[in-house]
């Protein structure tokens, strides 16, 4: 073989190699999941630009993405209005979050604009659930989303936390290129839940009723099944709504309640009942704030009735616990409350600083509160 020959064959060779290295590393990036509807989602390489449609879903992305708005290529409302402490700490930690486009309230599918969010070019679309719908017909978001070459992954936190938090935590860590990151916050989350379990076994459940937005509107909204209920069952307690409400929220009257009794009372409350006189917790929210508003709550007349306000059985707790994985520390709280005696060496906040290991934003605040305020800072 002459010597020109012999240099076409490198060449040749050579290019094959970097073919072969490209078509690798192509397919070492290329990511398939299983989001929480069975469903299989592949990404040639972990997406970079994602429309979050349920803006509160940005506290679980904050657990495994040190900078989760920097891939924001749009979101929902529903953040800003919905959990305004939240989104002030994002704004102080991440500033560019204020000139991220929003493609409608998040919360419902007739409140989500298809077209804005096409218009953003993402590559990735994740949605609620709630947003996901039932699947039923060719016109869900799923569908359209798909219909226009745009990849699209349903994951949880609200209606089914239990079951949903680790999957969709897990199927979020790969899409992002996050799985390291998702893997730590999930062994924790874990190992917490495993202890409260070990140590609930076997107590009697105490019945248990939530006071959702408490305060802020006409008594009582609370939770059926799904939501804080499951936190209820986790913590080694008995929702009595459960049994009031056909889904996973509603309302029951306040003769009702009193007519139950139950043995616990816990309200949940948050910075946007402030303006309506409600249960003011979250984060940045000062305890003597918190406390003053518990106090008041105790106050309202049929409420006042209750036997677990009057011996002492009647807590606060953070009402956006609920779409968050940072609801392994309200479980652990609830159940320190229930079963005081099987606790008694388990810290809820040190719980918490542990997670804010873990948190893109500091967790700092009231987020709960107890009878003239016996709870640990």
């Amino acid at each position: 073989m002459n010597a020109s020959a012999l240099k076409h064959v490198i060449v040749v060779a050579l290019v094959a190699v970097a073919w072969l290295g490209l078509a690798t590393v192509a397919s070492a990036e290329s990511v398939t999941v299983t989001d929480v509807l069975g469903r299989s989602v592949s990404l040639p390489a972990p997406a970079r630009r994602i429309v979050l449609a349920q803006g509160r879903q940005l506290n679980a992305l904050g657990f495994i993405h040190p900078d989760p708005v920097s891939i924001l290529a749009g979101w929902g409302a529903d953040q800003k209005r919905q959990s305004p402490d939240t989104y002030a700490r994002y704004r102080a930690r991440f500033p560019t979050i204020e000139a991220v486009p929003t493609v409608g309230d998040g919360a419902t599918p007739e409140g989500f604009s298809f077209e804005q969010a096409v218009a953003l070019a993402p590559d990735l679309v994740i949605l609620s659930r709630s947003l996901a719908g039932a699947r039923r017909g060719p016109g869900d978001l799923v569908e359209r989303f798909e219909s226009a070459g745009i990849p699209v992954a349903v994951v949880d936190f609200f209606l089914s936390p239990l079951s949903d938090t680790v999957p969709s935590l897990r199927a979020l860590g790969r899409l992002l290129g996050r799985s390291d990151e998702a893997e730590r916050f999930i062994a924790f989350y874990e190992q917490h839940l495993r202890r409260v379990a070990s140590r609930v076994q076997g107590a009697q459940r105490p019945n248990v009723f939530i006071h959702a937005h408490a305060g802020g509107f006409a008594c009582c909204m609370t939770p059926g099944k799904g939501t804080f209920n499951d936190f209820i069952t986790a913590a080694g307690g008995r929702n009595i709504a459960a049994a009031l409400l056909p889904g996973e929220t509603g309302q029951i009257s306040l003769e009702q309640l009193i007519g139950s009794d139950p043995d616990v009372y816990i309200a949940t409350g948050g910075t946007h009942l402030a303006r309506n006189g409600g249960l003011v917790l979250g984060l940045g929210v000062d305890r003597q704030v918190a406390s003053d508003s518990f106090a008041r709550l105790r106050t309202v007349p049929g409420l006042a009735e209750l036997t677990a306000l009057r011996q002492g059985r009647a807590f606060g707790l953070w009402h956006l616990f609920n779409d968050t994985p940072l609801h392994v520390v309200a479980i652990e709280r609830i159940a320190k409350w229930l079963h005081p005696e099987r606790f008694a060496d388990i810290d809820p906040a040190a719980t918490l600083v542990e997670a804010a290991r873990f948190s893109a934003i500091p967790l700092d605040g009231t987020l709960w509160i107890e009878p003239a305020d016996r709870s640990t800072p």
